[in-house]
């Protein structure tokens, strides 16, 4: 069997390190706590990521990374706003079910720790992958006379302040049903909220 590649061995260390964070927070995990959970000395540890903080940004980027990766497909698929809407709510929703760490990481740890990404990830820079397909949805939803020409941040604000929300109320356990049973009420929402009258 081949070893795995450096770069291999980085994505494993992530995905074990976004664990850690998502659960037990950015300030509560340390290096020795990540190398431990991946069976890798910390020295070792460090030839992958320099500090905590870089590895935090890494974690961000790739997170980012992926989501706009996905809703590039979404955009780039046939569809008409309101069932890209629907397509962007229902990708959402599974990741944060079949991969709760990942959406967890951005609200807990990104939002929450402002401060530990200051430096290098000022504003949007480590989202920009994320925020860029989402700015290209709303441009072509308003290029097509669906959506609403409106300021961007409000329009994200109100599309990621639902589904953030609804996720963070999923993970508390608050929801009285499964967060897949509010992703058509959830898309129809958010669609009525952002249409052109």
């Amino acid at each position: 069997m081949a070893r795995p590649s450096k770069e291999e061995r980085k994505i494993s260390i992530m995905t074990k390190a976004l664990e850690l964070f998502s659960k037990e927070g950015f300030y509560q995990t340390t290096m020795p706590s990540i190398a431990e959970k991946i069976g890798m000395s910390v020295g070792n540890l460090y030839n992958y990521f320099a500090s905590k903080e870089t590895l935090a940004k890494e974690l961000i980027l790739f997170i980012a990374n992926m989501l706009g990766e996905e809703i590039r497909r979404i955009n780039e698929s046939p569809l008409n706003t309101q069932e890209k809407i629907a397509a962007i709510v229902h990708m959402y929703f599974k990741i944060a079910q079949e991969r709760p760490e990942t959406i967890e990481y951005f609200l807990r740890v990104y939002l929450s720790n402002r401060e530990v990404f200051r430096e290098g990830c000022e504003g949007m820079i480590c989202v920009s992958a994320f925020v860029t397909e989402l700015m290209i949805f709303f441009e072509e939803g308003v290029r097509a006379g669906e959506l609403r020409d409106q300021d961007f941040f409000s329009a994200f604000g109100l599309f990621m302040g639902y589904l953030g929300g609804m996720v963070f109320l999923n993970g508390e356990r608050i929801l009285p049903s499964a967060l897949e049973n509010y992703e058509a009420s959830i898309a129809e929402n958010i669609y009525n909220a952002l249409k052109a009258r």
